[in-house]
């Protein structure tokens, strides 16, 4: 598999505040970023799997939701993460 545990705990070490908190905005949005850069190589190589494309536009749809509320909530804490991961709108 490629997200194994492991990984998904060095993931929110990183970025969120820790390993244990699952739920930081900047942790779940690090994760959605990792899965949709992998979702993406995969079409990539398969151009007619729909049920993946759906998946990946979901993602996509969920990392600009918690990235609209951060913006909101916290202008720094956004502008920080967006640094971080290289995205912008």
């Amino acid at each position: 598999m490629y997200l194994s545990t492991e990984k998904k705990q060095e993931i929110f070490a990183k970025y969120g505040k820790s390993k244990e908190n699952t739920g930081s905005a900047e942790g779940q949005i690090a994760l959605f970023t990792f899965r949709i850069n992998h979702l993406t190589e995969h079409l990539k190589e398969n151009k007619k799997d729909h049920g993946t494309r759906r998946a990946l536009i979901k993602l996509v749809g969920k990392r600009r939701s918690l990235l609209d509320y951060l913006i909101k909530k916290d202008i720094e804490r956004y502008r920080s993460i967006i640094k971080e991961l290289n995205l912008r709108k």
